[in-house]
Protein backbone atom coordinates (compact mmCIF):
# COMPACT_ATOMS: atom_id res chain seq x y z
CA UNK A 1 0.00 0.00 0.00
CA UNK A 2 2.81 2.89 0.86
CA UNK A 3 4.50 1.68 -2.19
CA UNK A 4 1.65 2.37 -4.09
CA UNK A 5 1.19 5.51 -2.39
CA UNK A 6 4.36 6.87 -3.81
CA UNK A 7 4.56 5.11 -7.04
CA UNK A 8 0.80 6.30 -7.80
CA UNK A 9 1.53 9.87 -6.52
CA UNK A 10 4.32 10.12 -9.39
CA UNK A 11 2.77 7.78 -12.20
CA UNK A 12 -0.71 9.87 -11.90
CA UNK A 13 1.04 13.17 -13.27
CA UNK A 14 4.37 11.98 -15.00
CA UNK A 15 2.66 11.64 -18.23
CA UNK A 16 0.89 15.02 -18.26
CA UNK A 17 4.49 16.08 -17.13
CA UNK A 18 6.38 14.22 -20.08
CA UNK A 19 3.96 15.82 -22.38
CA UNK A 20 3.03 18.96 -20.92
CA UNK A 21 6.17 20.40 -19.67
CA UNK A 22 8.91 17.92 -21.62
CA UNK A 23 7.33 18.36 -25.00
CA UNK A 24 7.07 14.82 -25.77
CA UNK A 25 4.80 13.28 -27.95
CA UNK A 26 2.10 10.79 -27.27
CA UNK A 27 4.00 7.95 -28.86
CA UNK A 28 7.32 8.67 -26.91
CA UNK A 29 4.87 8.07 -23.14
CA UNK A 30 3.68 4.88 -25.02
CA UNK A 31 7.09 3.69 -25.20
CA UNK A 32 8.30 4.78 -21.73
CA UNK A 33 5.12 2.87 -20.61
CA UNK A 34 5.26 0.04 -22.19
CA UNK A 35 9.08 -0.19 -21.60
CA UNK A 36 9.09 0.13 -17.90
CA UNK A 37 6.02 -1.80 -17.67
CA UNK A 38 7.61 -4.78 -19.61
CA UNK A 39 10.73 -4.37 -17.71
CA UNK A 40 8.88 -5.28 -14.60
CA UNK A 41 7.20 -7.97 -15.43
CA UNK A 42 10.22 -9.39 -17.39
CA UNK A 43 12.33 -9.32 -14.16
CA UNK A 44 9.79 -11.14 -12.69
CA UNK A 45 10.43 -14.03 -14.78
CA UNK A 46 13.83 -14.25 -12.81
CA UNK A 47 13.31 -13.54 -9.31
CA UNK A 48 10.41 -16.20 -9.35
CA UNK A 49 12.36 -18.54 -10.43
CA UNK A 50 15.63 -17.52 -8.19
CA UNK A 51 12.95 -17.48 -4.79
CA UNK A 52 11.96 -21.57 -5.73
CA UNK A 53 15.66 -22.31 -6.15
CA UNK A 54 16.40 -20.71 -2.74
CA UNK A 55 13.29 -21.48 -1.02
CA UNK A 56 13.16 -18.18 0.13
CA UNK A 57 10.92 -15.55 -0.95
CA UNK A 58 11.61 -12.85 1.53
CA UNK A 59 14.60 -11.40 0.85
CA UNK A 60 14.54 -10.54 -3.05
CA UNK A 61 10.69 -9.27 -1.74
CA UNK A 62 12.45 -6.56 0.24
CA UNK A 63 15.66 -6.10 -2.36
CA UNK A 64 12.73 -4.90 -4.68
CA UNK A 65 10.89 -2.51 -2.43
CA UNK A 66 14.51 -1.29 -1.85
CA UNK A 67 15.77 -0.74 -5.20
CA UNK A 68 12.27 1.18 -6.25
CA UNK A 69 12.74 3.22 -3.03
CA UNK A 70 16.25 4.44 -3.89
CA UNK A 71 15.26 5.20 -7.76
CA UNK A 72 11.97 7.37 -6.37
CA UNK A 73 14.67 9.93 -5.76
CA UNK A 74 15.62 10.46 -9.49
CA UNK A 75 12.74 11.59 -10.01
CA UNK A 76 12.34 14.92 -8.42
CA UNK A 77 16.07 15.25 -9.76
CA UNK A 78 15.10 15.00 -13.21
CA UNK A 79 15.93 17.70 -15.68
CA UNK A 80 15.56 15.33 -18.90
CA UNK A 81 13.35 12.74 -20.56
CA UNK A 82 16.33 10.52 -20.48
CA UNK A 83 16.64 10.94 -16.81
CA UNK A 84 12.66 10.12 -16.69
CA UNK A 85 13.11 6.94 -18.64
CA UNK A 86 16.12 5.50 -16.67
CA UNK A 87 14.21 6.12 -13.25
CA UNK A 88 11.01 4.58 -14.49
CA UNK A 89 12.88 1.76 -16.08
CA UNK A 90 14.71 1.04 -12.72
CA UNK A 91 11.52 1.87 -10.63
CA UNK A 92 9.88 -0.58 -12.43
CA UNK A 93 12.73 -3.42 -12.47
CA UNK A 94 12.50 -3.27 -8.70
CA UNK A 95 8.87 -4.29 -8.79
CA UNK A 96 9.70 -7.07 -10.87
CA UNK A 97 12.23 -8.44 -8.50
CA UNK A 98 9.71 -8.04 -5.82
CA UNK A 99 6.63 -9.58 -8.18
CA UNK A 100 6.87 -12.83 -8.78
CA UNK A 101 8.45 -13.70 -4.80
CA UNK A 102 5.72 -11.62 -2.67
CA UNK A 103 3.00 -13.08 -5.03
CA UNK A 104 4.44 -16.83 -4.09
CA UNK A 105 4.51 -16.03 -0.35
CA UNK A 106 1.25 -14.79 -0.38
CA UNK A 107 0.04 -18.22 -1.81
CA UNK A 108 2.44 -19.64 0.61
CA UNK A 109 0.64 -18.67 3.36
CA UNK A 110 -2.83 -18.38 2.26
CA UNK A 111 -4.97 -21.36 3.07
CA UNK A 112 -6.26 -22.90 0.06
CA UNK A 113 -9.89 -22.62 0.68
CA UNK A 114 -9.39 -18.78 0.97
CA UNK A 115 -6.43 -18.61 -1.65
CA UNK A 116 -9.37 -16.07 -3.71
CA UNK A 117 -9.85 -13.87 -0.79
CA UNK A 118 -6.19 -13.91 0.05
CA UNK A 119 -5.34 -12.33 -3.45
CA UNK A 120 -8.47 -10.66 -3.80
CA UNK A 121 -7.49 -8.76 0.05
CA UNK A 122 -3.53 -8.29 -1.54
CA UNK A 123 -4.97 -6.58 -4.57
CA UNK A 124 -7.58 -4.13 -2.26
CA UNK A 125 -4.66 -3.39 -0.24
CA UNK A 126 -2.53 -2.59 -3.64
CA UNK A 127 -5.50 -0.58 -4.89
CA UNK A 128 -6.04 1.93 -1.54
CA UNK A 129 -2.57 3.15 -1.86
CA UNK A 130 -2.89 3.26 -5.74
CA UNK A 131 -6.00 5.94 -4.98
CA UNK A 132 -4.46 7.71 -2.02
CA UNK A 133 -1.43 8.80 -3.97
CA UNK A 134 -3.25 10.42 -6.69
CA UNK A 135 -5.33 11.80 -4.55
CA UNK A 136 -2.68 13.39 -2.51
CA UNK A 137 -1.02 14.40 -6.07
CA UNK A 138 -4.42 16.48 -6.54
CA UNK A 139 -4.03 18.18 -2.82
CA UNK A 140 -0.46 18.68 -3.19
CA UNK A 141 -0.80 20.11 -6.72
CA UNK A 142 -3.54 22.80 -5.31
CA UNK A 143 -0.96 23.79 -2.25
CA UNK A 144 1.94 23.97 -4.22
CA UNK A 145 0.44 25.52 -7.55
CA UNK A 146 1.51 23.06 -9.49
CA UNK A 147 4.87 22.25 -8.83
CA UNK A 148 5.36 18.35 -9.93
CA UNK A 149 8.61 18.49 -8.37
CA UNK A 150 7.66 19.25 -5.06
CA UNK A 151 5.06 16.03 -5.25
CA UNK A 152 7.71 14.18 -6.57
CA UNK A 153 9.96 14.47 -4.07
CA UNK A 154 6.87 14.07 -0.86
CA UNK A 155 6.15 11.06 -2.73
CA UNK A 156 9.52 9.45 -1.88
CA UNK A 157 8.87 9.50 1.78
CA UNK A 158 6.16 6.08 1.76
CA UNK A 159 8.06 4.46 -0.35
CA UNK A 160 10.76 4.24 2.30
CA UNK A 161 8.06 3.26 4.94
CA UNK A 162 6.91 0.38 2.00
CA UNK A 163 10.87 -1.07 2.61
CA UNK A 164 10.79 -0.54 6.16
CA UNK A 165 7.91 -2.49 6.74
CA UNK A 166 8.89 -5.34 4.37
CA UNK A 167 12.00 -5.75 6.11
CA UNK A 168 10.74 -5.93 9.75
CA UNK A 169 6.81 -6.77 9.20
CA UNK A 170 7.06 -9.69 7.08
CA UNK A 171 7.94 -13.38 8.09
CA UNK A 172 9.17 -16.36 5.81
CA UNK A 173 6.88 -19.35 6.30
CA UNK A 174 8.45 -22.47 7.52
CA UNK A 175 8.21 -25.79 4.43
CA UNK A 176 8.58 -29.47 5.53
CA UNK A 177 11.11 -31.25 3.93
CA UNK A 178 12.39 -27.90 2.10
CA UNK A 179 15.70 -28.73 0.64
CA UNK A 180 14.19 -31.90 -1.32
CA UNK A 181 11.41 -29.60 -2.86
CA UNK A 182 13.83 -27.09 -4.33
CA UNK A 183 13.64 -27.34 -8.26
CA UNK A 184 16.97 -26.79 -10.15
CA UNK A 185 17.66 -23.30 -11.85
CA UNK A 186 16.72 -24.19 -15.30
CA UNK A 187 14.77 -23.24 -17.91
CA UNK A 188 13.67 -27.48 -17.84
CA UNK A 189 11.49 -26.92 -14.96
CA UNK A 190 8.88 -24.94 -16.73
CA UNK A 191 8.00 -28.19 -18.66
CA UNK A 192 6.44 -29.16 -15.33
CA UNK A 193 3.95 -26.87 -15.66
CA UNK A 194 0.60 -28.07 -16.37
CA UNK A 195 -1.39 -27.39 -19.97
CA UNK A 196 -3.47 -25.38 -17.62
CA UNK A 197 -1.11 -22.85 -16.37
CA UNK A 198 -0.31 -22.86 -20.13
CA UNK A 199 -3.70 -21.93 -21.25
CA UNK A 200 -4.19 -19.35 -18.47
CA UNK A 201 -0.58 -17.40 -19.92
CA UNK A 202 -2.14 -17.41 -23.48
CA UNK A 203 -5.74 -15.70 -22.42
CA UNK A 204 -3.99 -13.39 -20.09
CA UNK A 205 -1.62 -12.17 -22.76
CA UNK A 206 -4.62 -11.43 -24.72
CA UNK A 207 -6.08 -9.52 -22.07
CA UNK A 208 -3.12 -7.37 -21.70
CA UNK A 209 -3.01 -6.49 -25.50
CA UNK A 210 -6.69 -5.08 -24.95
CA UNK A 211 -5.23 -2.98 -21.49
CA UNK A 212 -2.62 -0.78 -21.96
CA UNK A 213 -0.98 1.30 -19.63
CA UNK A 214 -3.45 3.52 -17.71
CA UNK A 215 -1.45 6.62 -18.76
CA UNK A 216 -3.58 6.41 -21.72
CA UNK A 217 -6.68 6.74 -19.20
CA UNK A 218 -4.90 9.99 -18.08
CA UNK A 219 -4.68 11.57 -21.42
CA UNK A 220 -8.32 10.85 -22.30
CA UNK A 221 -8.65 12.96 -19.61
CA UNK A 222 -6.93 15.79 -20.63
CA UNK A 223 -8.40 15.63 -24.14
CA UNK A 224 -12.05 15.81 -23.14
CA UNK A 225 -10.83 19.26 -21.33
CA UNK A 226 -10.18 17.90 -18.03
CA UNK A 227 -8.00 20.72 -15.79
CA UNK A 228 -4.83 19.50 -15.34
CA UNK A 229 -4.66 19.96 -11.85
CA UNK A 230 -7.80 17.60 -11.46
CA UNK A 231 -6.79 14.65 -14.17
CA UNK A 232 -5.40 12.55 -11.37
CA UNK A 233 -8.96 12.26 -10.04
CA UNK A 234 -8.86 9.26 -12.83
CA UNK A 235 -7.27 7.07 -11.05
CA UNK A 236 -8.28 7.87 -8.11
CA UNK A 237 -11.70 6.81 -9.41
CA UNK A 238 -10.33 4.09 -10.89
CA UNK A 239 -8.43 2.82 -8.33
CA UNK A 240 -11.43 3.02 -6.11
CA UNK A 241 -13.66 1.29 -7.93
CA UNK A 242 -10.41 -1.29 -8.17
CA UNK A 243 -10.34 -1.80 -4.64
CA UNK A 244 -13.94 -2.23 -3.68
CA UNK A 245 -14.52 -4.75 -6.06
CA UNK A 246 -11.32 -6.71 -5.69
CA UNK A 247 -11.67 -9.05 -2.48
CA UNK A 248 -15.66 -9.27 -2.73
CA UNK A 249 -14.79 -11.06 -6.43
CA UNK A 250 -11.91 -12.91 -5.63
CA UNK A 251 -14.20 -13.99 -2.21
CA UNK A 252 -17.19 -15.00 -4.10
CA UNK A 253 -14.44 -16.93 -6.95
CA UNK A 254 -13.57 -19.27 -3.77
CA UNK A 255 -18.04 -19.83 -3.02
CA UNK A 256 -18.87 -19.91 -6.96
CA UNK A 257 -15.82 -20.60 -9.08
CA UNK A 258 -13.15 -18.34 -10.97
CA UNK A 259 -14.84 -18.79 -14.86
CA UNK A 260 -17.52 -16.72 -13.92
CA UNK A 261 -15.79 -14.01 -12.51
CA UNK A 262 -13.25 -13.65 -14.63
CA UNK A 263 -15.69 -13.68 -17.57
CA UNK A 264 -17.44 -10.50 -16.11
CA UNK A 265 -14.53 -8.66 -15.59
CA UNK A 266 -13.44 -9.28 -19.10
CA UNK A 267 -17.26 -7.95 -19.98
CA UNK A 268 -16.39 -4.94 -18.27
CA UNK A 269 -13.27 -3.93 -19.93
CA UNK A 270 -15.24 -4.40 -23.54
CA UNK A 271 -17.94 -1.79 -22.28
CA UNK A 272 -14.95 0.52 -20.25
CA UNK A 273 -13.21 0.79 -24.14
CA UNK A 274 -16.79 1.13 -25.98
CA UNK A 275 -17.06 4.22 -23.74
CA UNK A 276 -13.91 5.83 -23.64
CA UNK A 277 -13.58 5.51 -27.53
CA UNK A 278 -17.07 7.14 -28.09
CA UNK A 279 -17.49 9.39 -25.51
CA UNK A 280 -16.43 12.30 -25.55
CA UNK A 281 -17.53 14.28 -22.81
CA UNK A 282 -15.70 14.70 -18.95
CA UNK A 283 -19.07 12.23 -17.52
CA UNK A 284 -18.70 9.93 -20.19
CA UNK A 285 -14.89 9.82 -19.91
CA UNK A 286 -15.37 9.18 -16.18
CA UNK A 287 -17.58 6.36 -16.80
CA UNK A 288 -15.61 4.49 -18.51
CA UNK A 289 -12.95 5.00 -15.87
CA UNK A 290 -15.65 3.25 -13.87
CA UNK A 291 -16.17 -0.09 -16.10
CA UNK A 292 -11.71 0.03 -16.56
CA UNK A 293 -11.83 -0.29 -12.16
CA UNK A 294 -15.04 -2.91 -12.24
CA UNK A 295 -12.73 -4.55 -15.20
CA UNK A 296 -9.24 -4.62 -13.24
CA UNK A 297 -11.00 -5.58 -9.52
CA UNK A 298 -12.60 -8.87 -11.34
CA UNK A 299 -9.47 -10.08 -12.92
CA UNK A 300 -6.31 -9.04 -11.55
CA UNK A 301 -6.38 -10.79 -8.39
CA UNK A 302 -8.16 -14.07 -10.02
CA UNK A 303 -5.55 -14.36 -12.59
CA UNK A 304 -2.96 -14.17 -9.64
CA UNK A 305 -5.19 -17.04 -7.52
CA UNK A 306 -5.45 -19.30 -10.75
CA UNK A 307 -1.79 -18.74 -11.58
CA UNK A 308 -1.44 -20.16 -7.98
CA UNK A 309 -4.15 -23.06 -8.14
CA UNK A 310 -2.30 -24.53 -11.70
CA UNK A 311 1.13 -24.28 -10.60
CA UNK A 312 2.97 -27.14 -7.99
CA UNK A 313 3.40 -25.42 -4.71
CA UNK A 314 7.59 -25.51 -5.04
CA UNK A 315 7.56 -23.87 -8.74
CA UNK A 316 5.15 -20.95 -7.84
CA UNK A 317 7.55 -18.42 -8.19
CA UNK A 318 8.48 -19.65 -11.87
CA UNK A 319 5.13 -19.44 -12.35
CA UNK A 320 4.40 -16.35 -11.61
CA UNK A 321 7.46 -15.07 -13.09
CA UNK A 322 6.50 -16.74 -16.29
CA UNK A 323 2.98 -15.23 -16.53
CA UNK A 324 4.41 -11.95 -16.29
CA UNK A 325 7.02 -12.50 -18.70
CA UNK A 326 4.27 -12.73 -21.18
CA UNK A 327 2.01 -10.29 -19.78
CA UNK A 328 5.34 -7.78 -19.71
CA UNK A 329 5.79 -8.67 -23.53
CA UNK A 330 1.78 -8.34 -24.05
CA UNK A 331 2.35 -4.86 -21.82
CA UNK A 332 5.09 -3.50 -24.10
CA UNK A 333 3.48 -4.01 -28.17
CA UNK A 334 0.26 -3.26 -26.39
CA UNK A 335 1.62 0.22 -25.02
CA UNK A 336 3.18 0.81 -28.18
CA UNK A 337 0.35 0.05 -30.85
CA UNK A 338 -1.87 2.29 -28.28
CA UNK A 339 0.63 5.18 -28.54
CA UNK A 340 0.70 4.88 -32.19
CA UNK A 341 -2.76 4.62 -33.07
CA UNK A 342 -3.20 7.76 -31.06
CA UNK A 343 -1.02 9.91 -33.11
CA UNK A 344 -2.44 8.40 -36.56
CA UNK A 345 -5.88 8.27 -35.40
CA UNK A 346 -6.41 9.90 -32.41
CA UNK A 347 -8.13 8.02 -29.00
CA UNK A 348 -11.28 6.61 -30.48
CA UNK A 349 -9.35 4.03 -32.26
CA UNK A 350 -7.25 3.44 -29.22
CA UNK A 351 -9.77 2.09 -26.98
CA UNK A 352 -11.90 0.68 -29.93
CA UNK A 353 -8.85 -1.77 -31.00
CA UNK A 354 -8.39 -2.48 -27.28
CA UNK A 355 -12.18 -3.25 -27.52
CA UNK A 356 -11.51 -6.26 -30.27
CA UNK A 357 -8.84 -7.55 -28.36
CA UNK A 358 -10.65 -8.19 -24.87
CA UNK A 359 -13.37 -9.69 -26.87
CA UNK A 360 -11.01 -11.79 -28.40
CA UNK A 361 -9.81 -12.72 -25.08
CA UNK A 362 -13.17 -13.19 -23.93
CA UNK A 363 -13.52 -15.97 -26.45
CA UNK A 364 -10.64 -17.39 -25.65
CA UNK A 365 -11.44 -18.03 -21.75
CA UNK A 366 -14.73 -19.44 -23.14
CA UNK A 367 -12.34 -22.49 -25.02
CA UNK A 368 -10.36 -23.34 -22.19
CA UNK A 369 -12.54 -23.01 -19.59
CA UNK A 370 -12.82 -26.50 -19.27
CA UNK A 371 -8.94 -27.17 -18.01
CA UNK A 372 -9.07 -24.17 -15.57
CA UNK A 373 -11.78 -25.29 -13.43
CA UNK A 374 -10.61 -25.01 -9.21
CA UNK A 375 -8.76 -27.67 -8.30
CA UNK A 376 -10.04 -30.09 -5.04
CA UNK A 377 -7.39 -28.80 -2.60
CA UNK A 378 -6.94 -29.59 1.21
CA UNK A 379 -7.91 -26.79 3.67
CA UNK A 380 -4.25 -26.97 4.96
CA UNK A 381 -1.70 -26.90 1.79
CA UNK A 382 0.92 -29.78 2.49
CA UNK A 383 4.41 -28.86 3.25
CA UNK A 384 3.54 -25.31 5.02
CA UNK A 385 3.07 -24.94 8.19
CA UNK A 386 -0.35 -24.08 10.27
CA UNK A 387 0.68 -21.80 12.79
CA UNK A 388 0.97 -18.51 13.08
CA UNK A 389 2.56 -17.55 10.06
CA UNK A 390 -0.86 -19.13 8.51
CA UNK A 391 -3.18 -17.25 10.33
Amino acid sequence: MFMDISSEMIHALLPVYLVSVLGTSNLTVGFIEGIAEAAAMITKIFSGAISDWLGKRKGLTALGYGVAAFTKLIFPLATTVGWLVAARFIDRVGKGIRGAPRDALIADLAPAHLRGASFGLRQSLDTVGAFVGPLAAIGLMVLTADSFTAVFWIAVIPAFLAFGLIIFGVEEPTRKNEAAARPRLHWSETKRLAAAFWALVAVASVLTLARFSEAFLVLRAQNVALPIALVPIVMVVMNVVYALAAYPAGALSDALGRNGMLALGILFLIIADLVLAFGATIPLTMLGVVFWGLHMGFTQGLLATLVADTAPVELRGTAFGVFNFAGGIAMLVASVVAGALWDSYGPTATFAVGAVFTGVALAGLVIVQGWLQRPKQSRNPKGLNGGRNQA
